[in-house]
């Protein structure tokens, strides 16, 4: 892989123009990817700490991991949970590499999910969310407004 290859993968990526909006489907996937890739992770990461959605965490963490991991079931979880945040914010900031590091995620929650067991249909949902990570980094290396630039 290029230097410069690496380089673009965390180059900043700036949103569609509203033109590209209006009339390009990829757009409008990429940007709604992009939005639900940048909340749900920064969700779902603060809820660690706050445990609204459910109150304890701790049981989707296969013990596999939580023997490697420094600390206790639920410092585990506030790791995971800053984890997540800066996830969303690295698919915020850079949505080609973001996205990777979304779906890279989501496999290891996956595979936790799986070493509990009792979960598959959580690691199903999971999978799909990782398909539509990949799908963000994808969409994010499109140029949304070439045709434009091509007119003027």
């Amino acid at each position: 892989m290029s230097t410069a290859t690496v380089t673009s993968v965390f180059r900043p990526i700036p949103m569609p123009s509203t033109d590209a909006l209006r009339r390009d489907p990829a757009a409008q996937a990429f940007l709604l990817l992009r939005v639900v890739f940048t909340v749900a992770p920064i969700l779902f990461g603060l809820d660690k700490f706050a445990e609204v959605l459910t109150g304890d965490w701790t049981r989707y963490l296969a013990s596999e991991f939580n023997s490697i991991i420094p600390g206790s079931a639920q410092d585990a979880m506030h790791l995971v949970g800053i984890v997540e945040i800066v996830a969303g914010l690295v698919v915020l900031v850079a949505p080609r590499f973001g996205g990777l590091l979304v779906a890279g995620w989501l496999g290891g929650v996956i595979v936790s999910l799986v070493l509990v067991g009792g979960y598959g249909d959580i690691a199903l949902r999971d999978f799909g969310l990782l398909v539509g990570a990949l799908a963000l980094s994808r969409l994010a290396s499109a140029d949304f407004g070439r045709e434009v630039r091509r007119q003027l």
